[in-house]
């Protein structure tokens, strides 16, 4: 996405915007969906390349964006990325990362302010980075008047009750400490559990498996459908391979039940499926054919 363009779709009454923060090649595609095998890639490079993956290098291309939904007279944004000037010393490409994001949100004529809701899909470094920026030393809400919804199970697993994801990983304590617990301590947390409904279009539902409590968002206006969800989805690959899951995933099994329950879904329903780091055009219909799933239509954005 170009910085100086602004991305959006209509879908029944609710905009969607798209706000990148960063995208190009991530990481060794075979490292990111192990089970996926060479092959998948291989025989789909006529539509992987460029934008999912690089064939010289044999990288992954991802995004890591927002989306911002207009529904219902309120803004929402749905994850906030990697965040400025963040202490991650296990993950290089986050680490103390500077970009210019506020800046990309203003240009959409989004200002923090102005925020309602911020929905973070689940707790991992590059969906929760933006909820806080440096203040005076300190670590506040990004959006003041906003609610913050955060699955619960993802804030106990994360959090010090389950000391920060029992300890696996250092960076996790980081994450939790600089952008889940000022949201905490600024009274803006809401713990969601099961369902959340937002408003007459949006509604939250569990979809365990990539972490404890990760979640998808459904968008339902008129006869426009859309679901956006999370990293159930690394690669377009495993839509095609949905047993594939990625190297990120803390419960293997849980998450295949959850992304073929929502991918079985997505193409009876008409579903625009929208994953949190897609590249190209980042969302994309999924439909049924000889009982596998394929890859329909690619979203159509409109640019100002």
């Amino acid at each position: 996405m170009s910085s100086e363009n602004v991305q959006y779709i209509v879908l029944g009454d609710v905009e969607v915007i798209r706000i990148v923060e960063w995208g190009g090649p991530f990481a060794p595609a075979p490292g990111i969906v192990p089970e996926a095998g060479a092959e998948v890639w291989k025989e789909n490079e006529d539509w992987l390349a460029p934008d999912h993956w690089n064939p010289e290098h044999d990288m992954a291309v991802a995004a890591l964006q927002t989306w911002v939904l207009r529904s219902a007279g309120r803004t929402v944004l749905v994850d906030t990325g990697v965040g400025n000037g963040r202490e991650r010393p296990g993950l290089p490409q986050f680490h103390r990362r500077e970009g210019d994001f506020l800046g990309r949100l203003a240009r959409a004529g989004v200002r923090p302010e102005a925020v309602d809701v911020v929905v973070n899909t689940h707790v991992h470094a590059d969906h929760v980075g933006w909820n806080t920026v440096g203040v005076e030393g300190e670590w506040v809400p990004t959006f003041p008047h906003a609610r913050y919804l955060i699955p619960a199970a993802d804030d106990f697993h994360f959090g010090p009750d389950n000391a920060y994801g029992g300890g696996l990983r250092e960076d996790d304590r980081l994450v939790y400490e600089d952008s889940v617990a000022p949201v905490h301590r600024s009274g803006q947390a809401v713990l969601w559990d099961g369902t959340h409904r937002i408003d007459e279009h949006l509604t939250l539902e569990s979809a365990p498996g990539h972490t404890p409590g990760s979640s998808v968002l459904r968008l339902a206006s008129g006869g426009d459908r859309a679901v956006f969800v999370g990293d159930l989805l690394h690669s377009p690959v495993q839509i095609l391979r949905p047993s594939c899951n990625s190297c990120f995933c803390l419960d293997p099994g849980q998450a295949v039940a959850s992304r073929r329950r929502i991918l079985e879904r997505a193409a009876e329903t008409r579903e625009l499926v929208v994953p949190a780091h897609f590249g190209g055009a980042g969302a994309v219909e999924v439909q049924r054919r000889d009982g596998e799933f394929t890859l329909g239509p690619w979203a159509a954005y409109a640019t100002r």
